[in-house]
């Protein structure tokens, strides 16, 4: 008989971004073919009452795309009580698809994300008497448990949980540091898509995106947001600017920081020289990782960020943070890594990688081990024993 898994997270596609949570869509989907699975979103309540009509207008139209998902208004209230999300998101997924949760029989519940989500996924799964498993991603485990009031749930409900699935070994030891037994614990690296992510003609693809000749760019892809490390990429990029009149940066994403960083861009002078493609689907990426000289990715904290893995499955070097699995999965032939908030460091990292010579096809060699395919085994495996 086929285990039924129903899916509670955050991290997807949601009426607004459909490219939201993408190493889950992706994850996901390739799972569903082995598995009977629903996700469930939970969708804040302050973006569907902005534009009632548009959200359900939208909502249908995600659904039509995906069969696999349903979202849910989180109902929770405004700028306070942030520490009870859990209890608001139990109550709004309990009492909103009573009939998903209450009269379909489900083998288990994953929770992804860990709070509020996982720890909603667990009451859930606690007051049906259905295993529940984790899966934990990067902020919140290495932001959150910093919080008392977070770390507590967050402990409650992965104590409740079959196995806890994170994606890089310092999660992994995070999570035994707060006191998560190690036999429960599961690292398993997120994979990339190599159907798409793959080494592309370089020339062809700067043709497409009017890279101008002798120019040379480095590359940004993520939120625009400051634990991103999108300010710092900036500033690195226009100290080396000064003396390299040939250097350009795309910025691949949107957020908060935007027009911050336009601002700041022209305040340097340096608008002209400083691209913001905004999203971007998320198939064209490769383009952007071929054209490019490489990827700068100073986050403060990550757990293993995929945009690592699809440079490098493009044979695209990376400069990036020591946080998370970065350093995990990212050897010396593949780019540099400096410490976290380390502007000089950066700025020299960046220097070093535009003079040295990359060895394209091993990189791309080495990204290849992190396959979906393997990854998504692992994880139905992993599902199934848990469900028994």
């Amino acid at each position: 008989m086929t285990a039924r898994l129903l899916i509670v997270t955050n991290l997807y596609a949601d009426p607004w971004d459909a490219n939201r949570g993408i190493f889950n869509q992706q994850q996901f989907k390739r799972l569903a073919a082995c598995m009977d699975l629903r996700i469930l979103v939970p969708v804040p309540w302050p973006s569907v009452l902005r534009q009632p009509l548009r959200y359900r207008q939208l909502r249908r139209e995600a659904m039509a795309r995906d069969p696999l998902v349903d979202y849910v208004v989180f109902w929770y209230p405004p700028l306070v009580l942030r520490s009870l999300h859990p209890a608001f998101m139990f109550l709004s997924l309990a009492l909103q698809r009573f009939g998903t949760f209450f009269e379909q029989r489900w083998s288990c519940i994953l929770g992804s994300w860990g709070f509020p989500d996982a720890v909603a996924a667990a009451a859930l799964a606690r007051l049906r008497g259905i295993p529940f498993v984790a899966k934990l991603h990067g902020t919140d485990v290495n932001v959150y448990t910093q919080e008392a009031s977070r770390r507590w749930q967050i402990v409650w409900a992965l104590r409740q949980a079959k196995r806890v699935v994170t994606f890089s070994q310092a999660l992994a030891q995070r999570l035994a540091h707060i006191g998560i037994d190690a036999q429960r614990l599961c690292v398993l690296y997120n994979g990339v898509d190599l159907s798409v992510f793959k080494p592309i003609d370089a020339q062809a693809a700067r043709a497409l995106l009017q890279f101008e000749p002798g120019e040379r760019w480095l590359l940004f892809v993520g939120n625009l947001k400051a634990d991103k490390g999108c300010i710092e990429t900036l500033e690195a990029f226009a100290a080396l600017a000064q003396r390299r009149p040939e250097l350009r940066l795309a910025l691949v994403g949107d957020g908060a920081m935007r027009h911050q960083l336009h601002n700041r861009a022209a305040e340097l002078g340096l608008a002209a020289r400083v691209r913001f493609a905004g999203r971007i689907p998320h198939a064209q990426l490769p383009n952007w990782y071929a054209a490019c000289e490489l990827l700068c990715l100073p986050s403060h904290a990550e757990g293993t960020p995929n945009v690592v893995l699809e440079a490098m499955a493009c044979g695209t070097p990376v400069v990036a943070t020591q946080v998370g699995g970065v350093s995990e999965v990212l050897p010396y032939f593949g780019g540099l890594t400096v410490p976290a908030h380390d502007a000089a460091k950066l700025q020299a990292a960046l220097a070093a990688a535009l003079a040295g010579t990359w060895d394209a096809e091993r990189i791309a060699a080495h990204a290849r081990r992190f396959d979906w395919d393997a990854n998504v085994t692992a994880l139905q495996a992993l599902l199934t024993e848990a469900s028994a």
